[in-house]
């Protein structure tokens, strides 16, 4: 089904879905796959699961897959994919390996006219970034990025607010996400998360900022669609002798006025995922946070506390349109992150179809974010080592 209001076209199978890295052992693999699915619409047929060809088999046992789809190397999956039928082939590849594989592996697929998602961040190099774009555009593939917070109904109704003009003119802007887990270098024990992402050569410049600052970074331009105009940063590596930052502080200039203050951090104890974000404008501010993901506060001084709560009928259309359980009933994770996967499938059902997607279904992030989202990495990375008290931010396309 297209879903998306006043859509009523059917599409007569679920899509089939392949992927590139994930295997066992992989903590987001598992998640992509789950939220895939979640709906219903999508089936995992084929994939290329690990960087050997033995562990690539077991973890497409683990799967049920068939042997014949399961691959020994992602050019292997996309030879032999790119001569199925279609309706046979994948329609689309989810790429969840290390950093440093993304834009090969995803730039290959949308060469041969696959459609992707790719985690985050993009790619290496800003260079790479753009240049997978281009080849987005030229192919006219769908590609999605898996910011995956843009996928919770309060973040969508956060989002109404601010453009719809409820808080004002936005002036302030301040992002955390503190985290605790890399406090001491669990990377020497062998912890198959942190050996790559301490890691430039898998991880690429930055540690922190590229692996949540990042989601900081697109979290603040989703809802409010500032422009950064120029930041001020300062990453600091406290564990010693790891090789990327494991703490970052920025202060953020937009264009327009509006100021920010963006930080992330691996390295504060009792702290797991506390992404929050606060947003002020001339007539209110908002708050969400993601440990209690289900609530968006909303304060002005001219009123009393204002709580939107997920599921309710007052929401807007995109926040019902992410929401399956009737209010009171918990969603979070792993629904947010199927939001994402529902939209983009929607859309790549659309054009299956020749039928124009709407509004709801183009609401995930695309690889123009992924390519700001690494310019702003690089940006960082420039800034903390500079003299400079402010570093140019402007991102562009040209």
């Amino acid at each position: 089904m297209v879903s998306g209001k006043d859509e009523e076209a059917f599409f007569p199978r679920k899509l089939k879905m392949g992927m590139v890295g994930g295997g066992r052992g992989a903590f987001i693999g598992a998640v992509h796959r789950r939220a895939a699915m979640l709906d219903g619409g999508v089936e995992l047929v084929a994939g290329c699961f690990s960087s050997t060809p033995e562990k690539s088999k077991l973890s497409g046992k683990d799967l049920y897959l068939p042997d014949e789809r399961v691959y020994g190397t992602w050019e292997e999956m996309l030879e032999k994919e790119s001569k199925l039928p279609e309706g046979e082939r994948i329609d689309f590849v989810s790429v969840v390996t290390p950093n440093h594989m993304h834009y090969p592996v995803a730039k290959a697929f949308v060469e041969a006219g696959f459609n992707v998602v790719c985690d985050k961040p993009l790619v290496h190099t800003v260079e790479q970034a753009l240049d997978l774009v281009k080849a987005v555009r030229e192919h006219d593939v769908v590609f999605a990025v898996t910011y995956n917070y843009t996928g919770y109904p309060m973040v969508k109704q956060a989002r109404h607010l601010v453009r719809s003009g409820a808080l004002g003119k936005i002036q302030k802007v301040i992002v955390e996400y503190p985290q605790g887990w890399l406090l001491r270098r669990i990377e020497e024990e062998g912890q198959k998360q942190a050996v790559w992402r301490t890691d430039p050569r898998y991880s690429g410049v930055s540690g922190c900022i590229g692996d949540i600052g990042s989601h900081c970074e697109n979290l603040v331009s989703y809802i409010t669609g500032l422009e950064l105009e120029a930041i001020c940063a300062d990453l600091t590596i406290f564990a010693p002798g790891r090789k990327l930052d494991d703490d970052g502080n920025i202060l953020l200039r937009f264009k327009g006025g509006a100021k920010g203050i963006l930080t992330a951090s691996q390295v504060c104890p009792g702290q797991e995922n506390s992404l929050r974000i606060r947003v002020w404008g001339t007539k209110a501010g908002l708050e969400w946070s993601q440990e209690d993901p289900n609530y968006l506060y909303v304060r002005s001084n001219d009123g009393p506390e204002m709580i939107y709560k997920r599921g309710n009928a007052y929401l807007c259309e995109a926040a019902a349109a992410a929401t399956r359980l009737p209010s009171g009933h918990p969603e979070a994770f792993i629904e947010a992150f199927a939001n994402v996967y529902k939209n983009f499938t929607d859309t790549v059902r659309a054009k299956l179809m020749g039928v124009e997607p709407n509004e709801i279904m183009l609401d995930f992030p695309t690889v123009v974010d992924g390519a700001r989202g690494v310019f702003f990495i690089h940006k960082a990375v420039e800034s903390s080592k500079s003299d400079l008290k402010w570093t140019p931010a402007e991102f562009s396309l040209d």
